[in-house]
């Protein structure tokens, strides 16, 4: 009985499966930007304040000027003078006006409206840009002009279950 005792073991001991999952990709990514530009408007705007003065927009006493309306995105806008209301008491005033860009009514492909706000970016040039990947997958990767991006990625993956 002792002699089949092991036997016995290897009998109620449980069999090991293992599954194995292996993979090996290799990718690279070339990018040429494109030429663009953004543009942010800037709008009008009007400021106004002050206490012990008078004021006038040269024909209405008592006004405080104003925006009107707006031609191609400016709006008229209506000056205003202050003077002292009583000499010697204390009195101030301010007064600021930004006239808002004016919005083109006629553009081509590719023309923007002259806003205050513009950034633009001149197109990528791909130049000596390549990214090459070999049998062994050895990545090779060079880099290009202004405005390009390359990326070589090599990824290796194991799975046990």
């Amino acid at each position: 009985m002792v002699k089949y005792f092991p036997l016995l073991i290897l009998l109620l001991t449980p069999s090991v499966k293992a599954d194995i999952y292996h993979s090996i990709s290799s990718s690279v990514k070339l990018e040429v930007a494109a030429a663009a530009t953004a543009a942010d408007r800037i709008g009008n705007s009007l400021s106004i304040s002050g206490s012990g003065v008078n004021t006038t927009d040269g024909t209405t006493t008592g006004s405080v000027g104003g925006l009107g309306a707006a031609t191609n995105g400016v709006n008229a806008y209506t000056a205003i003078t202050a003077s002292q209301l009583t000499a010697g008491d204390a009195f101030s005033f301010s007064s600021s006006y930004t006239a808002g860009d004016t919005v083109a009514t006629s553009l081509t492909v590719g023309e923007v409206s002259p806003f205050g706000d513009l950034t633009s970016t001149s197109a990528g040039t791909a130049g000596s840009l390549a990214g090459t990947i070999d049998t062994k997958n050895d990545i090779t990767i060079t880099a290009g002009g202004a405005g390009t991006t390359v990326t070589g990625q090599f990824v290796v993956g194991l799975t046990l279950d």
